[in-house]
């Protein structure tokens, strides 16, 4: 099963903000979702966390229609605060 991955556009300005390392990275992550250092949050039923270094991916899947939604990108720090 291959999920379609959409970015939020806020996640997209965030990424391009990046050095090019941390971008491929980070993208590399997203595309071998949902598999990698995938945890749910407490907060929310749907939402989920990825993990990558010093930075976390926030975004909720949906298997019926094979599709992620990428909400937040944010360092570990800063990723939590306004969810």
């Amino acid at each position: 099963m291959k999920y379609v991955i959409k970015y939020a556009k806020s996640c997209l300005k965030y990424l391009q903000k990046l050095d090019r390392i941390t971008q491929l990275r980070i993208i590399n992550a997203v595309n071998r979702l949902p598999y990698g250092d995938v945890k749910p949050l407490q907060s929310k039923a749907d939402d989920y966390r990825l993990r990558v270094g010093n930075y976390r991916i926030i975004f909720n899947k949906d298997d019926q229609h094979l599709l992620i939604r990428i909400i937040k990108i944010a360092p570990r720090g800063e990723v939590y605060k306004k969810l």
